[in-house]
């Protein structure tokens, strides 16, 4: 049984809880994040470092975007931890451990050991614990007046949007996929209308609601769409969204981090239970560099 098969129940997906769940603290150099250009959680990761201005503070580490039955391996050995595949640190730190290894995780140079893998925790920490290494003029991701109304709405995006896609990709079931689907698409047309008259989620500012949205667009038409039959509708066929998606993707910090090669080839190659052939689509054609209307 493989590790995603694990996660099944009823023909649904249920998703791993992450493992490791250790707090950052801002201490230039004690961390090396661990990402995949191609995994959506971590790419959060690369988007909020970068407007932080966090890269001298937390160094990073990619992996390979085609995985096997070994895990996520490093193109070359790691500089930092020494390990070719990322199962190598899961296994320093809980020998016990038989779960996916997933990224983005966060190695502990002190302790010589993972910190962290719980994704949804790690940006906030870079917003918040390590503010006195933001860059000047770093934008405020999670202001605190708006913190419950982010957590609310992140709450929304990542049931039936982030994770959304992936209960439709990975159902087995008629009953689970048409229920995912639905809820995904139901909340794609209330961003559409929430977003007509503001230009990112929360109006004016960035937040972190609109970061961790924005890797889920980013990969919709370009995989989700087919790969997991998420094709109701496009993200093209949403004039905001699609507005919205374009506009993020002109900030470096989102579009020097969008790596579709490493997404396409990550998903149709590594994903075999969906897609057997393994082969990868040379479409869909997109241009992102639209000057957003």
């Amino acid at each position: 049984m493989t590790t995603v098969e694990k996660e099944m129940a009823a023909g649904r997906f249920v998703r791993q809880p992450n493992r490791f769940t250790g707090e950052l603290t801002a201490e230039p150099g004690r961390y090396r994040l661990l990402v995949s250009y191609a995994c959506p959680w971590a790419h959060r990761t690369l988007i909020v470092r970068r407007l932080l201005g966090l890269e001298d503070a937390i160094g990073v580490g990619v992996v390979d975007p085609i995985r096997d039955e070994r895990g996520w391996r490093f193109p070359e050995p790691d500089p930092v931890t020494g390990a070719t595949f990322l199962s190598e640190l899961y296994k320093a730190t809980d020998p016990d451990f038989d779960g996916r290894y997933t990224v983005p995780c966060v190695w502990d140079a002190r302790t010589g050991s993972l910190a962290t893998n719980d994704f949804p925790a790690i940006t906030i920490a870079m917003e918040t614990a390590f503010t006195a290494l933001h860059s000047p003029g770093a934008p405020d991701l999670y202001p605190e007046r708006l913190r419950p109304e982010i957590d609310a709405l992140n709450e929304r995006i990542y049931e039936t949007v982030n994770n959304g896609v992936y209960k439709a990709g990975f159902a087995t079931a008629q009953d689970a996929y048409d229920e995912a689907v639905e809820a995904l698409f139901a909340t794609l047309d209330a961003l559409e209308e929430r977003l007509a008259d503001r230009r990112y989620l929360f109006g004016a500012d960035l937040t972190e609601a609109d970061v961790r949205l924005y890797p889920t667009l980013a990969r919709f038409d370009t995989v989700y769409f087919s790969h997991f039959k998420c094709n109701i509708r496009r993200l093209a066929d949403y004039p905001n969204l699609w507005r919205y998606a374009r506009d993020l993707y002109a900030i470096p910090a989102f579009g020097e981090t969008t790596d579709f090669d490493h997404i396409k080839r990550h998903y149709y190659a590594t994903q075999r239970m969906i897609n057997p052939s393994g082969v990868v689509p040379k479409g869909p054609l997109i241009d992102w560099t639209l000057t957003a209307p």
